[in-house]
């Protein structure tokens, strides 16, 4: 029998217990572990799909929702699991769940100090009135003075990043009023452009956080994010590394691994079906997952991603695409080995699962009596 090797959490918690109870856990974890076991045969894929497509068609097209006044607007329903099943590449509602160390989450002010070093903060977010002047061709900006003591910033700190941003003698300022110039004089749809490109000046933050929002939870302070940087987050030194998360499957993917996109996908997954009231066994989702990221790589659940991995020519063939795919496989001389379930009962073969999964070699009466 082949050797099963418990996770060593579960190792240290029964190695308390007496001999008695803890050979009655081990008997019982090997017993689920042999009825966990999928039938040799058995069409996991066909079984899978079934159970994440039946509940599917149950949930809510809400695409925006606010989950409570202390959460953050975000996606959710069957839009959300079609991003995360489909590996759409810029979500509609990019998210972070920021987790904050235990020894920098003393108090509520200290938490949102370190949410308000991460959030985002540009030109305009802190701009009154912003208007172009078209006699010298310039852009003139006035600071509104609550919003610099809210961010807690600065004039001089802007003006020093607008200077290295559009050069010293471009920029001047008289009070709170900024005035910025076009490196040479130009047409006047150029300072229009001028103006825009001022006021999306990055001025502190990470670039990509547009909202923060602390909030407490049973296991400590976490901030909840409107935009996702993981990369630049993680560097923060408040910041809980081992458990910061976006809601980017891409992202995650480059910044941490195929392993952890693919955790992120069944954790993505399995929330936003329980958020709809709808339980699906984990190990359908897990399955999913496995097959979105086997290559190493991202792939979704349409033609150009898992679809268009196949081997089997008339597997290829069968979703959306047929003509295009029948003619390529012609063109480089492909063959369809016909050991696909789909390629199967396209050409009214039995296919190789269950009963069809084995061969059953029968030896009648009249035979055994001539021997």
């Amino acid at each position: 029998m082949e050797e099963v090797q418990l996770p060593k959490k579960v190792l240290e918690k029964i190695e308390k217990l007496d001999v008695k109870d803890r050979n009655k856990i081990l008997k019982k974890t090997l017993e689920n572990y042999k009825n966990s076991l999928v039938v040799p045969g058995e069409a996991v894929g066909v079984v899978a799909a079934q159970s994440l497509g039946e509940p599917s068609t149950q949930m809510t097209m809400n695409t925006k929702h606010f989950a409570g006044v202390s959460e953050m607007n975000v996606t959710l329903g069957l839009p959300r699991l079609i991003e995360i099943f489909d590996a759409t590449r810029n979500p509609k509602t990019p998210s972070m769940t920021i987790y904050v160390k235990d020894k920098y989450a003393t108090s509520e002010e200290r938490v949102y100090k370190i949410a308000a070093k991460i959030l985002e903060v540009r030109l305009e977010d802190v701009t009154k009135e912003s208007r172009i002047n078209l006699a010298d061709l310039s852009v003139v900006i006035n600071l509104d003075e609550d919003k610099l003591k809210e961010y807690n910033l600065d004039k001089k700190e802007i003006i020093t990043i607008l200077k290295k941003e559009f050069g010293n003698s471009n920029v001047r300022y008289s009070g709170f009023e900024i005035t910025i110039n076009l490196p040479k004089k130009k047409e006047v749809r150029e300072v229009y452009k001028l103006k825009v490109k001022a006021l999306n000046t990055h001025i502190r933050g990470i670039k990509g956080i547009t909202h923060v929002l602390p909030v407490k939870r049973h296991d400590g302070w976490i901030i909840k994010t409107a935009g996702t940087n993981l990369k630049e987050v993680l560097k923060v030194e408040e910041v809980d590394e081992t458990r910061t998360i976006s809601n980017d499957i891409h992202e995650v993917a480059k910044v941490l691994g195929i392993e952890a996109a693919r955790n992120l996908i069944i954790k993505e997954a399995r929330e936003t079906l329980m958020e709809q009231g709808l339980d699906v066994d984990i190990r359908h989702i897990m399955l999913l997952a496995d097959t979105m990221t086997v290559t190493g790589r991202i792939q979704g659940t349409t033609r150009y991603g898992i679809t268009s991995t196949k081997a089997s020519v008339l597997a290829r063939a069968s979703y959306e695409v047929p003509l295009k795919n029948l003619f390529e496989a012609a063109e480089h001389n492909e063959v369809d080995d016909l050991t696909n379930v789909i390629s199967n009962v396209m050409i009214n073969q039995p296919i190789s699962m269950g009963t069809g999964a084995f061969h059953l070699v029968v030896r009648n009466k009249k035979e055994s009596e001539q021997k």
